[in-house]
C-alpha cells in the first residue's frame, strides 16, 4: 500500500494512491507499506532513488543499513511491533531522506507511525518537510520504547514482590506460570534493546549528516538530546534484563530449596521406618528355635513397642541434632 501525505493548511492530509495513478509532486512523506514492484517504481520516479527491497532491509551490517546514494540518505533501523500482545516481534524499517521529502519503507506497522500520522492530521508546522516528519517519527519511537520500558518495569516488580513478599490471602502463582512471565518479559527487554541500538547508531549517522543537510541549530540540538534519551533507555534496558536474570536465578534457587525440603523428608522417613523394618523383619522369619520370644504370651506386644521405640528414637536424636 502506498499512502502519501500533502500539506494543507496547518495539517498534514493523507492520500492514498490507486494503483497506476501518480503519487503528487507536493507530497513531503510517502509511506509505504509492503509495497509492489510497480509501487516501488512510482516512488523511484518521483524522488529519483531506488527503493531497498525487504532482503537488503534485513541486512544487520551497519553499511548496509546507514549510507548515501545519489544525494540520498538511506536509514535503516529495527522498531518494535505489536508489543502489546503474547508474541512481540522487530521489524526493520528504512527511512530515505531525498531533497526535503521523507520515504519509509516498512512491511508491519509500528504504533509509532500511527501516532505521527494522527498528530499531523490535527495540527502540523506550515512548512513543514521531510526532516520534520523523521524527527518526529524517531520522537515517537523513543517514546514508544520509554513507555515499553516503563511496564516491563512495573510487571517485574510486582513478580519480584510475588517471588519474595507473596500476601497470605493471595493465591502465588505456580513457579511454571513465574518462569513464563519472566522468560516473556526477558524477550521483550532484549527486542526493545535492539530497537533502541539501531536507532541509537541511526541518530549518530543523522548527527553527522546534518551539517551537510544544512540543518539549523535547534534541529542538531534536538538530535542530540534524542540521542542521550536512546543512551538512557539502552541503559535502563541492560537494567532491566540484569534484574529479569536475577530473578531467574531466584525463582530456580527457590524450587532447588523447595525440592531439597522435599528429599529431606523421604530420606529421614526411610531412616526413621529402616529400624523397626529391621525388627518387623527379624521376628517376621519364624525360626521357633533359638527364638524364645515367639512362644511368650507377650512376645507380639513386645515386638510392636520394640518397632514403635526403634521408630521414635530416630525423630528424638534428629530434633536433638535440630535436623528437623
Amino acid at each position: 500500500m502506498l499512502s502519501v501525505y500533502v500539506p494543507l493548511g496547518t495539517t498534514l492530509e493523507r492520500i492514498t494512491v490507486e494503483p497506476g495513478s501518480l503519487p503528487p509532486e507536493e507530497a513531503v512523506w510517502i509511506d509505504m507499506v509492503t509495497p509492489t514492484v510497480q509501487e516501488d517504481k512510482m516512488v523511484e520516479k518521483l524522488l529519483g532513488i531506488a527503493v531497498p527491497t525487504r532482503e537488503e532491509m534485513q541486512e544487520i551490517e551497519v553499511s548496509s543499513r546507514l549510507y548515501v546514494e545519489n544525494g540520498a540518505r538511506y536509514m535503516t533501523a529495527t522498531l518494535m511491533c505489536r508489543s502489546d500482545t503474547a508474541t512481540p516481534k522487530t521489524t526493520p524499517v528504512t527511512f530515505i531522506l531525498s531533497g526535503h521529502k521523507l520515504a519509509t519503507v516498512r512491511y508491519d506497522d509500528p504504533r509509532p507511525f500511527a501516532i505521527v500520522e494522527h498528530k499531523l492530521a490535527r495540527s502540523c508546522p506550515a512548512k513543514v518537510n521531510g526532516e520534520l516528519v523523521l524527527m518526529d517519527l524517531l520522537d515517537a519511537v523513543i517514546d514508544r520504547s520509554a513507555d515499553i520500558l516503563e511496564r516491563i518495569g512495573a510487571e517485574v516488580d510486582q513478580i519480584s514482590h510475588s517471588i519474595f513478599e507473596p500476601e497470605e490471602e493471595v493465591e502465588p502463582p505456580s513457579y511454571k506460570d513465574v518462569l513464563k512471565a519472566l522468560g516473556r518479559k526477558g524477550d521483550l527487554t532484549s527486542k526493545v534493546r535492539e530497537s533502541l541500538v539501531s536507532i541509537g547508531r541511526l541518530l549518530l549517522f543523522l548527527a553527522n549528516e546534518a551539517e551537510g543537510m544544512k540543518w539549523p541549530k535547534d534541529a542538531r540540538a534536538h538530535l542530540q538530546s534524542m540521542r542521550r534519551d536512546t543512551a538512557s533507555l539502552s541503559d535502563h534496558a541492560t537494567y532491566l534484563a540484569n534484574k529479569i536474570t536475577f530473578l531467574l536465578d531466584a525463582m530456580l534457587g527457590v524450587v532447588n530449596l523447595e525440592q531439597n525440603a522435599i528429599i529431606k523428608i523421604f530420606s529421614i522417613a526411610a531412616v526413621i521406618f529402616m529400624p523397626p523394618t529391621l525388627v518387623a523383619s527379624i521376628y517376621g522369619m519364624n525360626f521357633h528355635k533359638g527364638m524364645i520370644e515367639l512362644e511368650w504370651d507377650f512376645g507380639y506386644p513386645f515386638a510392636l513397642i520394640l518397632m514403635v521405640l526403634a521408630a521414635v528414637l530416630p525423630i528424638v536424636y534428629f530434633k536433638w541434632k535440630k535436623w528437623l
